[in-house]
C-alpha cells in the first residue's frame, strides 16, 4: 500500500468513524448513563469489533453478498429492527439511581457483535474493502483493519468521554430522560442515509 493510499484510507476511516452513527450515539449514551470506566468494555468492543468485521468481510463475507444480493436486503431489514429495539431501550433507560441493579453498558462481546447488525458498519466495511483492498490480498485487508482499529479507538474513546462530560449536566432525571430520547431519535435518524444510499 503506497503512502498516498494510506493517507487516503486514514482520511476515509476518520470521516466514517467520527461521524454520528449507531456506534457513536450508543457510546455517548453509555458514557452519560454509566460513566467512562464502566463503558470501557463497550468502547473496546466497538473499536476492535469493527476491524475484526473488516477482516472477515475482506476474506469472504463480501463474496456472499456478491453471490446472493438478496442477502444484503435481509441483513438490512434485520439491522433496522434491531436498531429500533436498541433505540427504544435507550429512550426508556432509567436514571442511574432508578435503574435496575442489573443495568449495565454493553459488554465487549455484545458491542463487537453489534457491528454485524449495524447498517453503517456494513456500509463502511464494504466501502473500505472495495476502495482500499479491492484485490482482497491479505496485507491490504490487514492494513484497512489496522487503520480502523487505530482511528476507531480514538473515536470510541472520544464519543464515550463526550457522553461522560455531559453526565454532570444530566444529573436531573428529566434532563437525562430528554437526553436519552434525543439519543434514541438520533440513532434512528442515523440509519436513514445508510439505508437510502
Amino acid at each position: 500500500m503506497t503512502y498516498e493510499i494510506l493517507i487516503a484510507l486514514s482520511l476515509f476511516a476518520f470521516a466514517t468513524v467520527f461521524t454520528p452513527g449507531p456506534n457513536n450515539l450508543m457510546l455517548m449514551s453509555s458514557g452519560a448513563n454509566f460513566g467512562l470506566r464502566r463503558s470501557v468494555p463497550h468502547l473496546t468492543g466497538v473499536a476492535y469489533g469493527f476491524p475484526l468485521m473488516i477482516v472477515m468481510v475482506g476474506f469472504g463475507v463480501m463474496q456472499l453478498f456478491e453471490a446472493w444480493p438478496s442477502a444484503y436486503l435481509v441483513l438490512r431489514v434485520i439491522s433496522v429492527v434491531y436498531i429500533l429495539w436498541l433505540a427504544w431501550k435507550i429512550a426508556h433507560a432509567a436514571p442511574p439511581k432508578d435503574a435496575p441493579s442489573d443495568a449495565r453498558p454493553l459488554t465487549f462481546v455484545q458491542a463487537a457483535g453489534f457491528q454485524w447488525m449495524n447498517p453503517k458498519a456494513w456500509s463502511m466495511a464494504l466501502g473500505a474493502i472495495t476502495l482500499y483492498a479491492a484485490s482482497r490480498d491479505a496485507l491490504a485487508i490487514l492494513w484497512v483493519a489496522g487503520i480502523y482499529a487505530a482511528i476507531g479507538t480514538v473515536s470510541a474513546l472520544t464519543w464515550t468521554a463526550l457522553g461522560t462530560a455531559v453526565r454532570r449536566l444530566l444529573a436531573r432525571p428529566e434532563r437525562l430522560r430528554l437526553f436519552n430520547w434525543a439519543m434514541a431519535a438520533l440513532l434512528v435518524a442515523s440509519m436513514v442515509p445508510v439505508l437510502l444510499g
